[in-house]
């Protein structure tokens, strides 16, 4: 096995490739770089300039390059193949597992990416692309490999090891090898210990496993990683509707699919609208900020309102105002607390093994042990800092009451999301803070208008 070359991306050695590249210093470029990491390379052209980058690559080993390219982020990607020509990207797609070529091809103008199909010399390469090109990108038919290792049932041991060796060629890892019948149909897998372990002559038939896991072309991609997570597999097969063995996920794909999904709600969380990246431009990232503090704006005129409803009580007792803070941020606290953990079981599917109601009792009973703590130390500080029961009766009792409401709401409000198809972890950011702001407010001046 090849010695990889331990790196760090320093501002001095990207300078002396820079310095390189405007000498000509080929031979500099080609040794610096020699067993370094792909993925490091990846991360070293995106200090570089197109045009520099691709100097760089054009120095490296096809295989080398392919993996540079997969590498990069879809946008950076998009900008650096601009300069290749369609029979450039090509020689570069042979080496790229369909999934990711039908990924990379899908990214660029149509027009390019025709061409670039047209020049691809493993014409088998070139089917498995378009194939996978017609698939969503967001189900199991647009995440799979077509490249994997497959067996009929009626072959002997001898010639399934032929086989795999001729197939092996194309693909990188193997994880199993999957039996079918004439018709392409899937019917198990096989383990290499058992091919191992057979007699010479035995069939496939005798000794392969019916029990296989499997997922459907059209299978959103979440529920593929919950498959893939919930049996622990390194791969799972992908069958059409006749149950034809169309390719495979392999684990890699779906750590890729899941890190989507955590930016994704991370950014949902965070108030941000659609995708986007550190380094996108202004406008992009303005524009997926706005509409979360535009509603916020308006959720904090709405808490205005109705403060504004109490300003006699305030006039009145103008220590009240002091507390509106603690009312405002707890009950936000609480809320985000509890729709953070709805998320996370609705994307581990363990939302569903309790009832409702056994859900729901659960709900209350937490806010009830943590209203009832929060509301004594509440009383407890407002007493001996202000001195005033009255004041410090109707704190705690909101905050109290509060806490419930919070919970109970950021516990709705993402399944009542998820029921009607939108993305849940909305719910844990902007929006469901300023509906407790609001929310907050009424209970705390409402208690206070009854109790005083």
């Amino acid at each position: 096995m090849e010695d990889v070359k331990p790196f760090e991306l320093t501002r001095e050695f990207a300078d002396s490739l820079k310095q390189a590249i405007e000498q000509g210093n080929d031979a500099y470029i080609i040794k610096s770089l020699e067993g370094v990491n792909s993925a490091d390379i990846t991360e070293t052209l995106e200090e570089f300039t197109t045009d520099e980058s691709k100097y760089i690559l054009n120095l490296l080993d096809t295989q080398i390059g392919a993996d540079v390219i997969s590498g990069l982020e879809e946008d950076t990607r998009k900008r650096f193949l601009r300069v290749f020509e369609p029979e450039e990207i090509a020689e570069y797609i042979e080496y790229i597992d369909s999934d990711d070529a039908a990924d990379i091809l899908n990214e660029i103008p149509t027009k390019t990416g025709e061409e670039v199909i047209s020049s691809i010399e493993n014409e088998e390469k070139a089917e498995h692309i378009v194939d996978l090109m017609r698939y969503d990108e967001d189900v199991a038919g647009g995440i799979m490999a077509k490249e994997l290792i497959k067996a009929n049932l009626n072959w002997t041991v001898e010639q399934t090891t032929e086989e795999i060796r001729d197939q092996a060629e194309n693909v990188s890892k193997i994880y199993s090898i999957y039996v079918v019948d004439d018709q392409n149909k899937l019917l198990g897998i096989v383990s290499l210990k058992k091919m191992l372990l057979a007699k010479r002559g035995t069939r496939i038939k005798d000794i392969y496993e019916s029990d296989v896991i499997s997922v459907k072309t059209y299978d959103d991609e979440e529920e593929v990683v919950a498959v893939m997570r919930k049996y622990d597999l390194e791969s799972v097969p992908v069958v059409n509707m006749q149950e034809k063995l169309m390719g495979r996920i392999t684990i890699d794909d779906i750590v890729d699919v899941m890190t989507e999904q955590a930016d994704e709600e991370r950014q949902l969380m965070a108030g941000i609208s659609e995708d986007v990246e550190e380094d996108d431009s202004v406008w992009v990232l303005s524009r997926a900020r706005i509409p979360w503090l535009v509603i916020g704006l308006m959720g904090s005129f709405f808490g205005a309102e109705v403060i504004g409803l109490f300003e006699n009580e305030i006039a009145v007792i103008p220590i009240m105002a002091s507390f509106i803070p603690l009312i405002t941020a707890t009950g936000g606290n609480v809320a985000i607390q509890s729709s953070s953990l709805v998320v996370q079981s609705l994307a581990s599917k363990s939302a569903f093994r309790e009832t409702a109601m056994k859900r729901l009792a659960k709900v209350i009973l937490v806010a009830l042990i943590n209203g009832i703590l929060l509301s004594l130390l509440a009383f407890t500080i407002s007493y001996f800092r202000r001195g005033d029961m009255d004041v410090s009766i109707v704190v705690a009792t909101a905050l109290m009451s509060v806490v419930i409401l919070a919970s109970l709401s950021g516990t709705i409000t993402p399944l009542v999301l998820d029921k009607m198809g939108i993305n849940p972890a909305a719910a844990s950011g902007p929006f469901i803070t300023t509906m407790n702001d609001i929310l907050g407010l009424a209970v705390y001046f409402t208690v206070a208008y009854f109790l005083i």
